[in-house]
């Protein structure tokens, strides 16, 4: 199956945008050209090897220099020149650049060597750039015409000798694709010239081919020659690391300085099958986001900082802050071009997910846009299985394979593996081999579309007798290809024992659990063994239980099967906030009957962290806040209640004589200081009357059981009942008259009345607190 690769989404699912295209993307690494891989076992691949990832890489420059070029493009040729030499990260590859027009006199040169080969170290990465300076268009003088042949004779000769020919060789030809060696005299007469370049560049490329250097063209000018072009990327070798059309070199056009940066993008991923993806841009201080696959096991963050007084520091999936060299967690990291206009973070084993990049400069540096692009290279893992592992001739059996990163985690999104292709065929004793086509479309034995499982079916052939084998191949650019082979054997008439394991999709923690059943049958009178294991994950993550399940003669039935999930430690940073899914498969084999696979059954599991403390007992908080809530509301309203119950606002205080006649006019308590309405007897031996007063040598306030309390200064607190007196000095007492807070006519309070209640009505109005109320006591006639 062939698919278009389609672009990562940054973080979850945001678009893609670039307002600006800027170099950042031109400095994508040639790094990693790793040859096609084959593995045939079945536990977890190794994490990118420390010797291989940071590969050398051997490449030659060849810019054209001819008349045939505008200023412009000369000075695009030049900064792509410089950016191509600046690109790779790796501080032991190499770079030779070259200018190249023809020689077309005695004295002239076609070849304008500039940058002898350099070693892309600390040391030569400063170099490169004022070497890069010296190119420039050709005088007349100085020969003007274009001479390809020479130029890529040039470019083979700079990457083989004394090169060690395991690195990638790569040749990027930078020119308006137009021979003209018509003026050389190298090339015979005048009038045999043209036929005779087109001979010997025939020959160079053929040369370049069998010394397996990859030519890539980048076409500048207003109208490049493209099928000049195509034929020279077409010319070079062609298989770099696998054989996918995406992966062939082929010749782009660079309609100005400013297409620089994608056009290498793009060169970079395809010549050295990785994956280029480009990024946002913004003006410092700005954070950038930028996607990391989990199939990535080596990835490079470029950022194009545009002034190198723009610093940049780098934050992983999990909000952590990597280092720029050393370890963080299991990824490993080292910087290149740090002091530079452009720098390049390369991660082993990174962490999948959104990266932020963090750029921030001084004041007078932010005027130029910071961009971010990454290139990654990853390790395509399969796991297959045949349903039946054992089948008869005749029978149809279904193969399955499901697409896994390294560790033997599932792979879901269908952009990590677009463009993905896949061969599988079954061998065996008695038949000749059988080409399976394996889909993910959903149709057929594919259950769903989309979810990284292939799947097939195939008639096992009438005469099949003995071992089968059924292999199965995922390839796919910037992804190293992987092999997977499954062995059956073909079954005779009936099994000595039959089973079948049910394993439903899990969701756990780590250290859980999932729990299936194995139907088990012994149709012979021999006991019987099964061995019970976990395959196609990483060693440790998954464990099954019981190992062994003995089988008496004849025993028929059911056994509980558990998988077990790692505890948190094992899986480290890589499970995350949102967790994994493990995929993998549970074998059961008959150790008494030559190891014969039974039943291969996938298994699914979900794992998430352990949910913490708010997680887990939430709805108890959130209850027991609501309880607080409730018990606090009733408190306070049991407070105000019981703060009115003893507000003191609007009793009557009324004064009475010795002989229970009312002494001038009622009072009106106010709401009074903490309940209490103070207050002092004024002239008592003349004409007595209440008035108010903070400090006052009395108080009252309400009682809760009726009437009120009165409290004197130094002498306690006597009740004051509603029909009740209380002496204040000799001759004046205090009892009370209608309560103003009670609705008039309800209630005990409405008909309250005070030991002096028969006596003659007087008064004739007031004015409350201060001394004397009008009506307050009407219903005392």
């Amino acid at each position: 199956m062939q698919r278009a690769w389609g672009r990562r989404r940054t973080g979850r699912g945001r678009a893609r945008r670039a307002t600006v295209v800027v170099l950042g993307g031109a400095a994508v690494l040639v790094s990693l050209l790793t040859p096609t891989g084959r593995d045939t076992g079945r536990d977890q691949l190794p994490a990118a090897d420390a010797r291989t990832a940071f590969p050398s890489v051997n490449y030659a420059v060849a810019v054209d220099e001819s008349a045939s070029l505008a200023p412009e493009d000369m000075k695009a040729e030049k900064a792509a020149a410089a950016r191509i030499a600046l690109g790779d990260v790796s501080s032991s590859s190499h770079v030779t650049v070259f200018g190249f027009a023809a020689a077309e006199s005695a004295g002239q040169r076609a070849v304008d060597p500039v940058c002898p080969r350099t070693t892309l170290d600390a040391a030569g990465r400063k170099t490169i750039g004022g070497c890069v300076a010296k190119l420039r268009t050709r005088k007349e003088s100085e020969g003007t015409g274009t001479d390809f042949p020479t130029a890529i004779r040039q470019g083979v000769h700079e990457l083989t000798t004394g090169t060690d020919p395991s690195d990638p060789r790569v040749l990027f030809l930078l020119t308006d694709g137009k021979m003209d060696v018509t003026d050389s005299e190298k090339y015979g007469d005048p009038a045999h010239r043209e036929a005779e370049g087109e001979r010997q560049l025939t020959k160079e490329l053929e040369n370049a081919r069998a010394q397996k250097v990859q030519i890539w063209p980048l076409g500048f000018g207003s109208e490049p020659d493209k099928a000049q072009l195509d034929r020279m990327a077409a010319g070079g070798y062609q298989e770099g690391c696998v054989k996918l059309p995406s992966a062939a070199p082929k010749a782009y056009k660079v309609a100005s300085a400013k297409d620089v940066a994608t056009t290498l993008g793009k060169i970079f991923a395809a010549a050295h099958c990785q994956r280029y993806e480009e990024g946002p841009t913004d003006k410092p201080p700005a954070t950038l986001e930028i996607d990391i696959s989990p199939l990535a096991t080596v990835g490079s963050i470029v950022v194009d900082k545009g002034d190198p007084e723009v610093r940049i520091t780098y934050q992983d999936p999990s909000g952590e802050t990597v280092p720029t060299n050393g370890t963080h967690g299991k990824s490993r990291f080292e910087l290149a071009g740090g002091g530079g206009t452009v720098e390049a973070l390369k991660i082993v084993d990174p962490l999948p997910g959104t990266w932020r990049v963090k750029a921030e400069a001084p004041e007078g540096h932010r005027s130029l846009p910071v961009a971010v692009s990454v290139l990654w290279q990853g390790e395509l893992r399969g796991a297959i299985t045949m349903d039946p592992p054992s089948p008869r001739p005749g029978e149809k059996v279904t193969v399955t394979m499901r697409l896994q990163t390294r560790e033997g985690y599932q792979i879901k999104d269908p952009e990590d593996y677009a463009g993905l292709r896949v061969r599988s065929e079954l061998t065996g004793d008695g038949f000749a081999p059988q080409a399976l086509s394996l889909t993910d479309d959903g149709k057929g034995p594919d259950p769903d579309a989309n979810d990284g499982s292939f799947s097939g079916s195939v008639r096992i052939p009438s005469g099949a007798d003995g071992a089968l084998k059924v292999d199965g191949t995922l390839t796919a650019s910037g992804l190293r290809a992987d092999t997977r082979s499954e062995l059956g054997q073909i079954a005779p008439a009936e099994l000595p024992v039959t089973t079948a394991l049910e394993l439903p999709a899990g969701d756990t923690h780590p250290g859980g659990e999932v729990t299936g059943t194995l139907t088990v049958r012994n149709n012979s009178d021999t006991r019987h063994t099964l061995r019970l294991s976990v395959a196609d994950v990483r060693s440790g993550l998954l464990s099954v239980s019981p190992a062994e399940i003995p089988l008496e003669p004849g025993d028929s039935g059911t056994r509980k099967v558990t998988v077990t999930v790692a505890p948190a430690d094992v899986f480290g940073d890589r499970l995350g906030d949102d967790g994994l899914r493990l995929s993998g498969t549970v074998t059961a084999v008959d150790t008494t009957d030559g190891d014969r696979t039974l039943v291969r059954t996938p298994l699914s599991v979900q794992v998430t962290p352990e949910p913490g403390f708010w997680e887990k007992y939430w709805w108890a908080v959130v209850a027991a806040a609501a309880v607080l809530v409730l018990a606090a509301a009733a408190v306070l309203a049991w407070v105000r209640q019981r703060r009115t119950r003893r507000d003191p606002h609007g009793l009557v205080l009324r004064l009475v004589s010795a002989d229970g006649d009312v002494i001038g006019t009622d009072h009106v308590a106010g709401h009074g200081h903490k309940q209490w309405y103070e207050f002092a007897l004024v002239e008592p031996h003349r004409t007595p009357r209440i008035e108010r007063r903070a400090h006052g040598p009395y108080a009252v306030q309400r009682n809760p059981e009726g009437g009120a309390v009165l409290r004197r200064r130094g002498g306690g607190r006597t009740p004051l009942p509603v029909r009740g007196q209380v002496e204040l000095v000799e001759g004046v007492s205090l009892t009370l008259g209608e309560d103003t807070r009670a609705p008039r006519g309800r209630g005990p309070a409405a008909t309250a009345r005070s030991g002096a209640a028969t006596a003659p009505r007087s008064g004739t109005g007031g004015t409350g607190e201060s001394g004397s109320t009008g009506g307050a006591y009407d219903s005392y006639m």
